[in-house]
């Protein structure tokens, strides 16, 4: 069964809205703890405050790239994939490898999101990571080799949709 593309999107949404909501929180958490008058430093020593200050900017960061990536995979319009057509964000690649069949979706961001559709088990895939990069540009049928640690896996193109 071929999972359906626009509910692993809402699901990666959903994800990613779940991940921010934990970012939020615990950024706003950090700040209060920064602003405390009871983390006043106490002496040149105490850096208490600084810490949880650091804490509460790397959060708001991690919020702000989530955030980004919600807004960018809200204004995707998945198209159709046919067998001639290269892979490229948007795709979802049935991939074999090591005589195992995987499932990945092609996105712009959010690389490594586990995602099920129709029972099917799908991982979220960048052009960024080695093994989006090596199928960007494949079409059905394509093949290509990864390197894995000291293993080098040949893997062909089953579909592209």
């Amino acid at each position: 069964m071929i999972p359906d593309k626009q509910a692993l999107l809402r699901q990666l949404i959903e994800q990613l809205a779940e991940r921010l909501s934990g970012f939020d929180k615990s950024a706003r958490e950090a700040h209060a703890e920064a602003t405390h008058e009871q983390n006043k430093a106490e002496n040149k020593y105490d850096t208490r405050a600084i810490e949880a200050s650091y804490l509460a900017e790397g959060q708001a960061r991690q919020a702000a790239e989530v955030a980004s990536a919600i807004q960018a995979l809200e204004g995707v319009t998945l198209r159709d994939f046919g067998p001639a057509t290269p892979i490229a964000p948007g795709a979802l690649v049935q991939l074999e490898g090591n005589g195992e069949v995987a499932w990945y979706f092609m996105a712009s961001c959010a690389g490594g999101a586990e995602l099920v559709s129709e029972g099917v088990s799908v991982l979220v895939l960048t052009p960024q990571s080695p093994l989006g990069g090596a199928l960007s540009g494949l079409k059905t049928g394509g093949k290509c080799r990864l390197q894995l640690g000291r293993e080098r896996v040949a893997y062909t193109v089953k579909s592209v949709h």
